[in-house]
Parts: C-alpha cells; structure tokens; sequence
C-alpha cells in the first residue's frame, strides 16, 4: 500500500509528471506515492521520468484505460 495517492486521471502529458514530482518532493526518503492516469503516455513518462530522477519505479499496471505506478522515493 503506498504512503499517498495522486489522481492524475483526465490529464495528459506533462501534467501527471508535473504532479508527481510535485508530491514526491513533500515526501520522505524510503515513501511510496501511488499515481493513477489515463494518458496512455505516461508509461514512457514515468520510467524516463524516474531515471532521470533517481527515484525507483516499483510497479506499473494498467486495467480498463487507468495505468497505476507505484514510486519509492529515493533521496
């Protein structure tokens, strides 16, 4: 179970990375945030995303057009 949810579900590139970062940086080291979307974008997003960043990408899924990402926050 992650430590917060973000619904970025309805918004398209770059605004759910734009929220995640956001969310992430009010996090601690080791903290997990789940993030919810609909643009079909965001796997590519979200791996190069936490590349770049350091942060780990747990997981990711997707069921009925809604992906889910699981981030460890990595300080």
């Amino acid at each position: 179970m992650a430590d917060e949810t973000l619904d970025a579900k309805g918004l398209n590139c770059p605004l759910p990375i734009l929220k995640a970062k956001k969310a992430l940086k009010g996090m601690g080291d080791g903290q997990t945030l789940e993030v919810l979307s609909t643009d079909p974008g965001s796997i590519a997003d979200f791996q190069a995303f936490c590349r770049t960043t350091g942060n780990e990408l747990l997981e990711h899924s997707e069921a009925g057009g809604i992906y889910k990402f699981l981030i460890k926050r990595v300080v």
